[in-house]
């Protein structure tokens, strides 16, 4: 039996009447505090409850990814008959207690979703479709652009409960805003002062660095996540530059601090990723903890966008200078803070209408272009995923911890 956690006050008695004895109850719950109150509650101690949850959205194909199984009061087989039951999704299990679920899915959702929430509401706001007009276009920007599409195209419900019942998704939320906020900040004063303001961004930029992917964090000769910018290309919504406009010469502005855009990619400030790097400094969180125990294909996707950033030099170098001292993204950054900022304290209201309000007046502006970003983002999603299946197969038989 299942039933939903946002109507567990008005369900739980009729639940408690109709369960029989010996009955296996389960709640697909994203949040699982509430749902463990409930049946704790409600359900007669005659009755086994062994919980469950797919880390994964309802288009993305169950085979391979995580299903936690909660065995919260059961004996053996009932286990098993849950494990019989779900055995046709053909997903890997993933076992754990109610407390230790809401911390893993805290750790590899919470700030994830926030972070693409606050870009689509930024370019709502601004009412603009970037890849559409030659800006933000290919490599890992292509990653950003579809999973911002692909989470709006889902019902806001989705991601309400994880955000608003989850007391530790609070806090990372919270700190997220505040790490946009910052570093923002630190980009404006660096980008218009003199030589010490611009070296307490970059030494910033450089902690969170160090903390989240320096030694003894990130794995041992670990294999990148991501796909090449080249391969990620093949799923882009937008169009980059044509030949004509990447052969112009760079603005002044890029000229005299030494930053040419390359080719392909123009760089700009990456601030959502910068912000989410600092956010897991600051809260002690270490990504890679939980990439092969529980991490959705979102969370991997995004680890893999920032793991690119931070660990290649001259990428990151490019982002800090394009932060510092480029003013064509800066009314963006300022839409991002602002958008950040605005779910942060949505989320700190605890208000589910508010939340659906934001949400779907978001949801609204890009309608019409989800059909696309779903089957890009679904392919990008599969081709990355095999490739992550293959680097945990090789690092297990390695020895790679």
């Amino acid at each position: 039996m299942y039933v939903p956690a946002l109507i567990f006050e008005n369900s739980g008695p009729t639940a408690h009447q109709a369960t029989k004895v010996g009955a296996v109850v389960a709640g697909q719950t994203s949040v699982k505090a509430p749902e463990k109150e409930a049946f704790e509650r409600y359900l007669p101690t005659d009755t086994h409850i062994v919980s469950c949850h797919s880390l994964h959205g309802p288009s993305v194909n169950p085979v391979g990814q995580p299903l936690v199984l909660i065995k919260h009061r059961a004996p053996p087989e009932a286990l098993a008959l849950v494990e019989n039951i779900l055995s046709c999704f053909r997903s890997r299990y993933v076992y754990l207690s109610y407390e230790e679920h809401d911390l893993v899915t805290a750790n590899t959702q919470a700030v994830t979703h926030a972070a693409f929430l606050s870009m689509g509401t930024a370019w709502a706001s601004a009412l603009s479709y970037p890849w559409e007009q030659g800006l933000y276009v290919g490599g890992i920007e292509t990653a950003k652009v579809n999973l911002v599409l692909r989470i709006y195209s889902n019902l806001w419900h989705v991601y309400a409960g994880l955000a608003i019942l989850n007391p530790s998704a609070r806090i990372q939320i919270d700190q997220y805003a505040k790490s946009a906020t910052e570093l923002f900040k630190l980009m404006l004063s660096g980008g218009s002062g003199g030589v010490e303001e611009e070296a307490q961004f970059r030494k910033r930029i450089e902690w969170g660095r160090e903390v989240v992917f320096g030694h003894g964090r990130s794995k041992k000769e670990r294999k990148p996540i991501l796909l090449s910018p080249e391969v990620l290309d093949r799923f882009s919504l937008g169009k980059r530059p044509t030949a004509h406009q990447e052969s112009l010469p760079p603005s002044p502005s890029e000229a005299s601090f030494g930053l040419t855009p390359p080719s392909k990619y123009r760089p700009n400030s990456h601030l959502s990723l910068l912000a989410m790097v600092d956010c897991w400094a600051h809260l002690g969180i270490n990504p890679y903890e939980h990439l092969a125990l529980a991490a959705t294909p979102i969370f991997r996707l995004f680890l893999g966008v920032a793991e690119h950033l931070f660990l290649s030099p001259s990428l990151l170098s490019s982002a800090i200078k394009s932060g510092l001292f480029h003013s064509w993204h800066r009314s963006d950054d300022l839409e991002f803070v602002v958008a950040a900022r605005g779910w942060s304290q949505c989320v700190s209201f605890g208000n589910f209408d508010l939340y659906q309000k934001r949400f779907e007046e978001t949801r609204l502006f890009f309608e019409g272009r989800f059909e696309e970003a779903n089957k890009l983002g679904s392919e990008m999603i599969k081709a990355i995923m095999e490739t992550e299946v293959l680097r945990e197969e090789e690092e297990a038989e390695e020895g790679v911890e």
